[in-house]
């Protein structure tokens, strides 16, 4: 659960969210306009499909748009497209930062805890505080 929270957190923190629901709006507008100026797509689900095909950069061939209109679309979507497919791995990125610098901040408070009943551990114990602080060290 901690996991959606953070993705939620990310993808709201960089704007990912309104991006990519911009993005199903287009496609969905684009489909429709679709419908209406290209005659060989004949409903909502042949746009989709288009629409699709052309935002993954795929290019089946399957539909081809003859209208100036149709090409314009099919520009925009798959501008748009790699657009979307970049900022993703922009967020990808940004969630293992993030959970990195959580990951971080727990060790380390861990650690601080520790620190407070320093005057409470044993000899053993101040040994494997002081192995591990020289192990962080060589570290960073």
């Amino acid at each position: 659960m901690k996991n959606v929270r953070r993705a939620l957190y990310v993808l709201k923190r960089t704007g990912a969210i309104n991006i990519f629901f911009s993005f199903m709006l287009f496609i969905i507008a684009a489909s429709i306009l679709l419908m209406l100026v290209e005659p060989e797509v004949k409903t909502v689900g042949d746009g989709l499909w288009y629409s699709f095909v052309a935002a993954t950069t795929i290019g089946f061939g399957d539909i081809c748009v003859v209208t100036i209109v149709g090409r314009v679309i099919t520009v925009l979507v798959g501008v748009y497209g790699i657009f979307v497919t970049a900022m993703a791995t922009g967020v990808i990125v940004s969630y293992y930062m993030e959970y990195l610098k959580i990951k971080e901040h727990e060790t380390i408070s861990t650690f601080l805890e520790e620190l407070e009943h320093l005057p409470e551990f044993s000899k053993e114990q101040l040994e494997d505080l002081s192995a591990r602080i020289k192990k962080f060290n060589k570290e960073s």
